[in-house]
Order: structure tokens, then C-alpha cells, then sequence
């Protein structure tokens, strides 16, 4: 067997050094352009929802940058005419919360004191060291004071989404550029199902706006109808918001939870609470029962499916990821029934197998 030289160990190691941290290096950028790669995607799967209304407008002889003006104008009018209804009432029903936050801390401590009376060692407990609600206004005051400090991060915040804004106009205004470089990445065999691949994609992600607009529709009706029994101001308000709140997973419940209960504070602090206990109720029910089988029928998509994807994307990617689950698992899907579903064998027996496995036990 022949040995290597001293010379020849040394080229061999600095090699598989070399290559290790190129390595490190990559997966290193890798993990610093993660955040980035995932908000691109994010404006690739927008342009695409907003092409199917551009395309309809441009085949009835509007021209595309027309055509998405038009679009993107609609789009800003529905949330400014949202915002318009909505922030002028948080605004007002807040300073109403604030005014009143003094009588309903004392409302809180009495209704405690009533319920512990009975049990004087507990009392003591909760209540040493001078632990009462009412401390927590000078604290909860000096974290609102310091939130002010945040006004670089605002602006930093504000500049990314005017970027990914742009990303999304430009992509939908022109998209032929952005098409002929994503067929390069396909050999010519391959380019149909490329094409039939996007397609599909485009489709599924067109059913997940349809899914999400009925959800949100069934979720504004509930809403309207509760917050108007319990008194709640601006309950219509409140039951449109939630329509634009369902479009976004996850966070879209803080952003139609937390502003009803806040007005519902005002009008006091038990009705806030039936009105926090209703939308946690409603988000489960119809984020465990309604909206999979909604998206299963307009995306064709298993629920276990996007709620396994829902648990990875959230654990690995949080927020964003959890944002992307749906058309993360739109895409997969297409591409795997184009390029390799496709390709498999046809099983006569499928069906029986899948009988046999269900039905085992039930003879």
C-alpha cells in the first residue's frame, strides 16, 4: 500500500479544511438570508394571487400596468377605508379604557378580597409583600413610556415593507421576466410540467383566498351577532376587521381579538372577559374543524397535511412560517404530482389495500 508523503497529508488536509469552512461558511449564510429568502417567496406567492385579477382586467383590453394600478389601487382603498372605520374607535374606546382603568383595578381588588375572605391564609399569601393589582399602572405606564424608544426599528420595518411592496408590484406588472428565468432552471423536457406545476400552484393558492373569504365571512357574521348582544360598540366594525384578519394565520386572532376587547373594557371588565372567552372558542372551532376542511375542498389538500405543515413551518420559521404554511404546502404538493406522482405506477389494488388497512379490525 502506498503511503503518502508528508507533502501529500498536508494538500489532503488543507483540502478537507478549506472545504469544511466553505461549508460552514455557506450554511452560515444560508441561515442569515433564511429570513429574506422566506419574505421573497412570501411576495412571489402574493404577485401570484394578485395576477389572477390583473390577467382578468388585461383580457378585457386594459394594459397590464393599467390593469395593476387599478388592482393594487383597490387593494389600498379596502385597508385605508378598514383602518379609516377602525383606528379612530381603538382610539377613542382606549382613552375611554385608560380614563376608567383606576375604578376597574379597584372593582377587580374588591371582587377578589370577596372571594378570598373565606380563606384568610391564601389572602395572605397572594397579598404579601403588597402585591395588588393596582401596582402594575407604573409599571404598565413606564413600558408604554419606553416603547417610544423604538422608533428606528419603525422605520427600519417600514422601509422593508415598502421593498417587499415594490417586489410584488414589479413582479405582477412584468412577470414575463421573472417566468423566462424561472423555465431556464428547467430542461426543455421538463419545462411542461414546470408549467403545469405553476399552474396548479396559482390555482391552489387562488382556492386558499376563496377558503379564507368564506371563513372570514362565517367568523364576521358570529362576531357582529355576539358583540352586538353583549353591547359591545362598533360591533359591524369589529365583524369587518375580522374578515381581513382571517387572511393572516396565527396573528390574524391578536389582530381581531385584542381591539373588541379593549372596547369591551369600557363597558366593563366581565364583559371583556366573555368577549376574550368568544374568540378563543371561535378560533379553535374553526381553526380545528372549519377552515382544513375548507381548505381541503378548494385546495384538495388532507387537513392533517397543513396541520403537520403548520406545526414545521411554525417551529422552524415562526412567524413568517407560519404565514407561508398554506402555499408552502400548495406548492409542494403541485410540483410532487407533476414530477414524481406522475411518474409512478398505477395500482390497480390501491383501493383495496387502503380498505384492508381501514377495515382490518371492523370484521
Amino acid at each position: 500500500m502506498q503511503k503518502l508523503s508528508g507533502d501529500s497529508l498536508f494538500k489532503v488536509f488543507s483540502k478537507v479544511i478549506a472545504f469544511t469552512a466553505l461549508m460552514i461558511v455557506l450554511l452560515w449564510l444560508l441561515f442569515k438570508v433564511s429570513g429574506i429568502l422566506l419574505v421573497f417567496i412570501l411576495a412571489m406567492v402574493i404577485a401570484l394571487i394578485v395576477n389572477a385579477p390583473v390577467s382578468w382586467l388585461e383580457k378585457r383590453n386594459i394594459k397590464r400596468a393599467w390593469a395593476s394600478t387599478i388592482v393594487f389601487s383597490g387593494i389600498v382603498l379596502v385597508i385605508g377605508l378598514i383602518s379609516w372605520l377602525i383606528i379612530p374607535k381603538i382610539a377613542k374606546q382606549l382613552q375611554t379604557l385608560i380614563n376608567n382603568l383606576p375604578d376597574y383595578i379597584s372593582q377587580i381588588n374588591a371582587q377578589l378580597n370577596s372571594w378570598l375572605k373565606n380563606y384568610p391564609g391564601l389572602a395572605k399569601e397572594i397579598t404579601s409583600g403588597g402585591n395588588n393589582l393596582s401596582r402594575i399602572i407604573p409599571n404598565a405606564s413606564l413600558i408604554i413610556t419606553k416603547a417610544g424608544n423604538i422608533s428606528i426599528y419603525i422605520a427600519g420595518t417600514i422601509f422593508l415593507f415598502i421593498l417587499f411592496i415594490c417586489i410584488i408590484a414589479y413582479a405582477v406588472a412584468r412577470p414575463a421576466p421573472l417566468l423566462e428565468i424561472y423555465f431556464s432552471l428547467f430542461s426543455i423536457d421538463k419545462r411542461e410540467k414546470a408549467e403545469k406545476a405553476l399552474l396548479h400552484t396559482s390555482t391552489m393558492l387562488i382556492g386558499w383566498i376563496k377558503a379564507n373569504l368564506i371563513g372570514g365571512t362565517i367568523e364576521a357574521i358570529l362576531t357582529t351577532i355576539f358583540l352586538t348582544i353583549m353591547g359591545v360598540p362598533g360591533a359591524w366594525v369589529w365583524g369587518a376587521l375580522v374578515i381581513f384578519a382571517a387572511m393572516i394565520p396565527n396573528l390574524g386572532f391578536y389582530i381581531m381579538t385584542l381591539p373588541p376587547t379593549l372596547v369591551a373594557f369600557s363597558v366593563g371588565p366581565y364583559t371583556a372577559l366573555w368577549v376574550l372567552i368568544f374568540f378563543i372558542a371561535m378560533s379553535e372551532l374553526m381553526s380545528d374543524f372549519v377552515m382544513p376542511r375548507l381548505l381541503s375542498s378548494k385546495m384538495k389538500i388532507h387537513p392533517v397535511s397543513l396541520l403537520f405543515m403548520l406545526l414545521l413551518m411554525g417551529v422552524a420559521f415562526g412567524l413568517v412560517g407560519v404565514f407561508l404554511t398554506v402555499p408552502v404546502t400548495a406548492i409542494i404538493k403541485a410540483y410532487y404530482e407533476e414530477f414524481f406522482q406522475s411518474e409512478q405506477e398505477n395500482d390497480p389494488l390501491l383501493e383495496e389495500r387502503i380498505d384492508a388497512v381501514i377495515y382490518h379490525h371492523a370484521e
